[in-house]
């Protein structure tokens, strides 16, 4: 059969009745012309060389603009879009400055393994073109210990990650002194994944990294790269505390790109249920790889990204035997050699289609992609435009393809498409001076060197600080100096990521004596993903989990073939720990302050293949999983709400429902990712709360109390240990979120609730709806009414203009 181009398949879809029912948006975005400069005249003979015979005659505006800004001492921030070119913008000038100087140091960090060793082999391609005397080496957790004093003597380049700098270099740089006495630059990529805890961490990190460098009489130039954000080069400021230069318009080639918005359609009206978002990914991607258009899918958890790549190599397989083998996953948890080869696979064209989780939507060279499918809203605009940007890198015309799952944000995104290509992209946020961060690093930062009278770290007054630690037996003063006096290692108690720093190795045991490793899996997904009994899932392949042994840190799995997956089942509870602002707000009470959140996974559902139906259920015993974080939370009145023509059971349903509405509003008008918040129903002191287990939600009591002596209450809570920053914000716009909640759940064409307003009914009951819009009424004291939209709804349209976007009706 002859194959179609992309072309024609868009072509197709246009006139397809049935697919265009359920489009919201089809735009068509023009290719651009590349704008080019000449390569700069001061450029080292040799470079020029190189650079001339690997084909770059020229480069681009943004290019040239940003090697002149860094030759004339600027601090650097660059926004331009994927593929663009950004990796010269740093390479030349460290490379340039090597053949100047050879013992100048440079030092790259990005935010992955995988990165990092992709961009030693691009730097190493060009070094390697200049003689191979500049040298370039990976420093992170898998270097060998013979390798790693080799590379503090001899690297010209040191490329690491955060974690790496902060627990195995700063704390030991007496041993890298060759690399900070002649440090002069330093790269950060993907700033734009530096945001929340993660970013606030590393903030500090920079503020040590400088301190210790002007203890070697070195002030590096920093080179940053970033996606499109609303804020770069106040994010770059913040995070490096800089001045910078901001690079924000793009001189690169831009290829055609088809964008298309789908809405699965709605196949149960009462209940608002909708085709799930995997049936039509998988029918298009399987049209799309039979005539060999290679495809990236995106999904948003790693369990999706292993069911909908087994749909794929089923439906391959059927149609050619052996076809299987062009189909690939790729997430977190993988083994690097896989991850390399799948890679590899894609560059070469071995694979058509790979479904990923949003680590491939960072600089990983896999090649040219022509379409990118993503199975629902990755959370963000940033986000989205970013792995759209896989798909037509360079190829002549490319497709991206959104397709919506049932939740209030998919369905906002999809049928509202001009909040979304005329809306701003979101603002990156940190808070490095977070006082469990800062306090944290203060202590790393007094072990590295000891602090001096007046010396500054961050926005706080450090004496204080250092007072404190001194009390504490952590410091001790002498003649204007404060030195680390602990016998405790600092460093190695601080988690950048907010997560454990060791990792569960999944094991298969499937052969009779046997161990082999097949996977890894962070501390806390080993709780949800390989607790006993749970199917484990590889490239699609399945496996039992026969044994979790948290204290050896291993899961042992066999090897099955079963129709069914599993889908962990959690409860929360939670305690107010303190309270930093209170207000009454019509008959609710609103604070935002210091929580403690327990997690317990309880048990498990067997979800069957295709049909996504419960075909069991099981349970599981596991250690609670404790947190502190921030909270905005608002409690109403019991009293006031036994008014209310619904049963305490119903009234609880109504307040999930609700829950579930302000959590997805919320996470709109922060224009945050809906994963960065969560949410729970519970007493404030926390002695009963609200879990979902086999047979839908149950009140738990924590002790011997009834929940039904409680005023209850909604918590939105920062899912970071230390909080991002989010329920400040939450609770000055309090009214707006409630207001915003009723409008979206009254608009809703569903007549019980469904996915798209309080959630599915099956899970909150079938008088949720009604009952979340009889409390919001109860919280706010009145109708909302027709309230101002809140300030999510409204984006800015061009020249300036607002242009109000509000909800439509399904359809």
């Amino acid at each position: 059969m002859e194959r179609l181009t992309l072309e024609e398949i868009i072509s197709r879809f246009r006139s397809d009745r049935r697919f265009m029912e359920n489009v919201r948006a089809f735009r068509e975005i023009p290719a651009a012309a590349g704008r080019f400069s000449p390569l700069p005249a001061w450029l080292h003979p040799r470079l020029r060389a190189v650079l001339e015979a690997r084909g770059f005659q020229n480069l681009y505006e943004h290019q040239a603009e940003a090697l002149e800004l860094v030759r004339r001492g600027r601090d650097v921030v660059l926004v331009t879009p994927t593929a663009s070119g950004k990796t010269l913008c740093y390479n030349i000038p460290v490379l340039q400055r090597a053949l100047e100087v050879p013992d100048s140091r440079a030092l790259y960090l990005f935010p992955t393994k995988a990165l990092a060793q992709d961009q030693l082999k691009e730097f190493g391609e060009m070094a390697r073109g200049l003689g191979g005397e500049i040298k370039s080496h990976t420093y992170d957790g898998d270097t060998p210990d013979d390798a790693r004093q080799a590379i503090r003597r001899q690297a010209n380049v040191v490329i690491t990650n955060p974690d790496m700098l902060h627990a195995g270099i700063l704390p030991h740089h007496t041993k890298w002194q060759k690399l900070f006495s002649s440090l002069d630059y330093v790269v950060i990529d993907e700033l734009h994944t530096y945001r929340g805890v993660f970013g606030s961490h590393l903030a500090n990190v920079i503020r040590r990294l400088r301190r210790i460098a002007r203890f070697y009489g070195k002030d590096p130039l920093f080179i940053c790269c970033s996606a499109t954000v609303a804020n770069p080069g106040e994010h770059a400021a913040r995070l490096v505390g800089k001045e910078f230069a901001l690079i924000d318009r793009s001189g690169a080639p831009r290829a055609a790109k088809t964008f298309i918005f789908y809405n699965p359609p709605v196949v149960n009206r009462e209940l608002g249920i909708r085709q799930s978002a995997l049936a039509p990914a998988r029918k298009i991607a399987l049209q799309l790889m039979d005539n060999g258009i290679q495809t990236i899918l995106f999904a948003g958890s790693r369990l999706t990204v292993e069911v909908l790549t087994k749909y794929l190599k089923d439906g391959a397989e059927k149609r050619e035997p052996g076809a299987e083998k062009v189909v690939a996953g790729y997430r977190g948890g993988y083994l690097p050699e896989l991850r390399r080869r799948i890679e590899r696979d894609l560059r070469e064209k071995n694979i058509l289609g790979v479904v990923g989780t949003n680590a491939l939507e960072l600089g990983i060279d896999i090649g040219e992609l022509d379409a990118c499918i993503m199975v629902g809203y990755p959370g963000s605009i940033a986000g989205t435009w970013q792995q759209s940007g896989r798909a037509g890198r360079r190829a002549d015309r490319s497709l991206a393809l959104l397709i919506a799952r049932s939740s209030p944000m998919d369905q906002f995104i999809t049928e509202n498409p001009e909040y979304f290509f005329a809306g701003s992209p979101e603002h990156c946020r940190i808070n490095p001076d977070n006082l469990l961060i800062l306090v944290s690093h203060i202590k790393c930062a007094a072990f590295e060197l000891p602090f001096e009278e007046g010396e500054s770290f961050g926005e706080e007054k450090l004496e204080e600080f250092l007072a404190y630690l001194e009390e504490k037996g952590i410091l001790h003063s002498a003649n204007g100096r404060w030195h680390w006096t602990a016998e405790h290692y600092p460093a190695n108690e601080i988690g950048l990521r907010s997560i454990d720093a060791e990792n569960v190795v999944v094991v298969d045991v499937t052969e009779k004596g046997g161990r082999r490793v097949i996977a890894e899996v962070d501390w806390d997904s080993a709780f949800t993903t390989v607790h006993e009994h749970a199917i484990y899932m590889v490239e699609s392949e399945q496996y039992h989990v026969d044994r979790l042994d948290l204290d050896r840190r291993e899961a042992h799995v066999r090897k099955v073939d079963v129709d069914y997956y599993t889908d962990a089942m959690t409860y929360t509870d939670i305690r107010v720990l303190d309270g930093f602002e209170t207000k009454q707000d019509g008959n609710a009470v609103v604070e935002h302050g210091e929580v403690k959140v327990s997690r317990k996974v309880v048990g498990y559902k067997k979800i069957k293949f295709y049909t996504a139906e419960n075909v069991g259920y099981g349970e599981v015993s596991l250690p609670e999983r404790e947190m502190h974080t921030t909270s905005y939370w608002f409690t109403l009145p019991l009293a006031m709400l036994d008014t209310l023509p619904y049963t305490r059971a119903e009234m609880i349903d109504g307040l999930c429902g609700l829950a579930y509405a302000v959590h997805h509003i919320a996470a709109m008008i922060l224009m945050a990712d809906i994963r960065d918040m969560d949410r729970c129903v519970a007493d404030r002191s926390g002695r009963w709360f609200v879990h979902f287990g086999p047979g839908g939600r149950k009140p738990a009591s924590a002790g011997s109390d009834s929940p039904e002596n409680f005023d209850p209450t909604v918590f939105i809570y920062d899912a970071y240990p230390g909080g991002i920053g989010f329920s400040d914000l939450l609770f000055r716009i309090h009214r707006d979120i409630l207001a915003a909640a009723f409008r979206l759940i009254s608009s809703c064409p569903c007549a019980a609730g469904c996915p798209g307003c309080v959630g599915p009914v099956l899970d909150v009951g079938y008088r949720a709806k009604k009952a979340a819009l009889s409390v919001i009424e109860i919280a706010l004291g009145s109708p909302p009414g027709k309230s101002p939209a809140p300030p999510a709804l409204e984006t800015g349209g061009e020249n300036g203009r607002t242009e109000s976007v509000r909800r439509k009706g399904r359809k």
